[in-house]
């Protein structure tokens, strides 16, 4: 055995070191001031974490699938840029000046610096806190790829839910004066949807889910009578203010029936099938809002497509505060 796989092993079993961090020996071959990161394998078991990159890694391979790429696992299979290109590419609707594959370390980290400007360029201006680099990302680091995927996935509406507040113990490894160190440290890796959409005003809504759930069920009640009022000269009823407005087609009608026009149906999708399609429906819908000389809904299609509740209930308020005394 090596001198420093030696030093490697002393310093795993030493009492600074976590006993439960799995150090691999090449983490161990650390030049002076030099630091590598892991996640604890506890936090790696975790149903929040573990459901966290399944998520990303499912829509990865749902926007790649014409490209007939599969991914397995995430840091493994997008440290050489290759996979993250062809995402950005297919997101952004652009096309990269790269070349396809390079085998060398120095091709792939130039790939990969290009690919990371394009996302920068893309996320910077919206304020997002940049957590990986180059050699994070080519150095195979979960926790700084994951924090890529997370913000692209929120920066470019994913038609996903992302767990929320979804937190690892990193493990730190630093080598001083020729010993290893290594601390734990918590990195976040998402907060609410809210939050990490950049969404921070907080209004009525936000108390009632935060403080007064009782509250919020009588708000329900109020807000699915009025809509059936509606709806039901129609013959439609609603039960479910989560799902049923989630494809835009019954918040067209009921645009129609309170402004009393009738919806040409080849403006709007009346069966759609798929996300983009109830996106259209919902902002065609707040398009019609607009019209009606109502101010423009807070939330976004995308939300009340991704059966976020709190956006449904907002759009619908919206709807109730104008026309409540309509018959």
């Amino acid at each position: 055995m090596t001198d420093l796989q030696e030093e490697g092993r002393h310093a795993i079993n030493s009492p600074m070191s976590p006993a439960s961090a799995d150090i691999h020996p090449e983490d161990t071959l650390l030049e002076e001031n030099e630091e590598r990161t892991m996640i604890d394998p506890t936090s790696k078991d975790d149903p929040k974490f573990k459901e966290l990159v399944k998520v990303l890694i499912d829509w990865i391979n749902d926007v790649l699938v014409e490209e007939r790429i599969i991914v397995k696992q995430l840091e493994e299979d997008l440290y050489d840029g290759q996979v993250l290109q062809k995402l950005l590419e297919k997101l952004a609707g652009c096309k990269l000046n790269v070349a396809e594959v390079t085998q060398s370390e120095i091709g792939q980290k130039q790939k990969l610096q290009t690919v990371l400007e394009a996302v920068h360029g893309l996320l910077r201006p919206h304020g997002w806190a940049l957590q990986w680099t180059v050699d994070s990302i080519h150095g195979k680091s979960l926790v700084a790829t994951l924090h890529l995927l997370v913000s692209l996935a929120m920066h470019f509406r994913a038609p996903i839910r992302l767990p929320e507040h979804v937190s690892v113990q990193v493990v730190v490894v630093r080598k001083r004066e020729g010993l290893l160190h290594s601390s734990h440290v918590t990195e976040e890796l998402t907060t609410t949807t809210e939050m990490m959409m950049g969404r921070f005003e907080r209004d009525a809504f936000d108390t009632l889910f935060d403080h007064a759930p009782d509250k919020l069920s009588v708000v329900k009640k109020s807000l699915i009578t009025f809509v059936n009022k509606h709806l039901n000269k129609l013959n439609l009823e609603v039960t479910e203010l989560e799902t049923q407005f989630a494809d835009g087609v019954y918040l067209v009608l009921l645009m129609g029936l309170l402004e009393d026009y009738f919806v040409p149906l080849h403006n709007f999708y009346l069966t759609p099938d798929s996300f983009d399609q109830k996106v259209h429906n919902v902002a065609f819908a707040f398009e019609l809002m607009l019209d009606g000389g109502l101010k423009t809904p807070k939330a976004h299609p995308e939300d009340v497509v991704n059966l976020d509740l709190k956006s449904t209930l907002r759009v619908l308020y919206n709807l109730f505060t104008k026309y409540k005394h309509l018959e």
